[in-house]
């Protein structure tokens, strides 16, 4: 068995570790949760740390346990946003939970011939026959307000609103966030032999609540684990683009912006995801920084972070679509390999490039490249502009270049729909056929 804090100390991956942690750890296979919010049907990179936690925690000899928090995922954590989380519907609560599952199933494995696979509960399933009579008499009464109140996540929830001069105050339902996240805690100790909860840094105080219910309603011993929060060195959000969150699903996030997103990282993000977000040893990440830093143009760290993580995520067969989507615009690429992207993928290479849209008519009898580019789009200035970029070699369709008097048809379209028109290294402009 693999030190698992060792493992995630040289990561920078640990924030606080609970006194005895370690040493229990080290006597033998244990059980460690770690909690995520099912109101979507998809996990996004901001769940990609707690994921990292549990993958590291079963390669290291442990069993993990992702809870879905259908329960919680209702109520909403005061750590986090201000607005309260919408009821979900139970049907939809279980739709999320599978397609979460799948999703943590390409990092964890869940094969139940494995000694230590991983297990997936869903904390609506103890706490939606619980009666609130009941929680506040079995499980209230052993954490008192004083301790409640004095929890970070709940001072500074409170700071906020009246700093900034909000009315409205926590809700008794965020207020008791804490008692049932607790109480998760005691049910998967008392259930699953679970002794160990792990979250980010803004959880401590929702992770020791539990803990203290361990040991006052079970007289047991049980320990917490958080890590940082992940920030970016320019002080943006990490996790989000200018589209909202990137998430693991390529329905809503392709895998080709997927792929994106790591490659424009920072170098000093970059050195801090490679760590974080790979599998990769330290003497393989160490070498990679010392090349990256004899050679920074090359991005030999953004390249092997996008393509660890993105293979991961996705397949090796999405991560070598997503690479050769990133090389029509920026390396050698022909027409042939336009025409094997997806609609989608197309889409996002090709976003911020100006399109106009033309009747699919006019490709019957041949459409007029100087007609395509000037008079009909206005994608050139003039036809006399489109005639001498055409004498000077600089007209391309579909990344390949076209001679005075040629003419588009049915042959050009990408998707069935699309053509790739081009002036010169640079200027792209996408037809649409309608």
């Amino acid at each position: 068995m693999t030190n698992f804090i060792e493992e995630l100390s040289w990561r920078g991956m640990i924030h606080d570790v609970m006194p005895g942690a370690d040493e229990h750890l080290a006597e033998a296979m244990r059980s460690a949760y770690v909690g995520f919010d099912p109101t979507a049907d998809s996990l996004h990179i901001g769940n990609l740390v707690p994921i990292m936690l549990l993958a590291h925690f079963q390669r290291c000899g442990h069993k993990p346990v992702a809870l879905v928090g259908g329960a919680t995922g209702m109520i909403g954590d005061p750590s986090g946003k201000s607005a309260e989380r919408n009821l979900l519907s139970e049907e939809t609560l279980r739709y999320n939970e599978a397609a979460i599952q799948q999703q943590l199933a390409h990092f964890l494995t869940f094969d139940e011939a494995t000694e230590n696979a991983a297990v997936l509960v869903n904390n609506y399933d103890w706490m939606k026959e619980f009666s609130f009579l009941d929680f506040i008499r079995d499980v209230g009464k052993h954490i008192s307000v004083n301790y409640m109140m004095a929890k970070d996540s709940v001072k500074n929830r409170i700071t906020a609103d009246a700093s900034s001069g909000g009315s409205e105050g926590m809700s008794f339902t965020e207020f008791t966030y804490q008692l049932v996240q607790g109480y998760d805690f005691l049910h998967l100790y008392k259930n699953n032999n679970c002794s160990l909860q792990m979250g980010g840094s803004d959880q401590w105080g929702n992770i020791t609540t539990g803990t203290e219910l361990v040991r006052r309603m079970a007289q047991g011993k049980a320990y917490a684990i958080t890590c940082p929060l992940i920030t970016k060195a320019d002080g943006s959000k990490f996790g989000k683009s200018e589209g909202g969150n990137v998430w693991l699903d390529p329905k809503r996030t392709s895998p080709y912006k997927f792929y994106q997103y790591w490659l424009n990282s920072s170098d000093e993000d970059s050195e801090k995801y490679i760590k974080i977000f790979t599998f990769l040893d330290e003497i393989t990440i160490n070498t990679l920084i010392a090349e990256h830093t004899e050679a920074p143009h090359l991005r030999l760290l953004q390249k092997r972070l996008a393509n660890e993580i993105t293979s991961m995520v996705h397949s090796q067969q999405e991560l070598n679509k997503a690479i050769q989507a990133s090389n029509i615009l920026f390396g050698k690429s022909t027409s042939e390999d336009l025409k094997e992207l997806d609609e989608q993928t197309f889409l996002d290479v090709f976003g911020g490039v100006p399109q106009a849209e033309a009747s699919m008519s006019l490709l019957d009898n041949g459409y007029d490249i100087v007609a395509a580019l000037a008079a009909d789009t206005g994608f050139l200035k003039s036809n006399s502009e489109v005639i001498r970029a055409l004498k000077q070699n600089a007209i391309s369709v579909n990344k390949e270049k076209v001679p005075m008097g040629y003419a588009l048809t049915k042959e050009n379209l990408i998707n069935h729909k699309f053509i790739l028109l081009q002036r010169g290294k640079k200027n792209y402009f996408v037809l649409r056929l309608v």
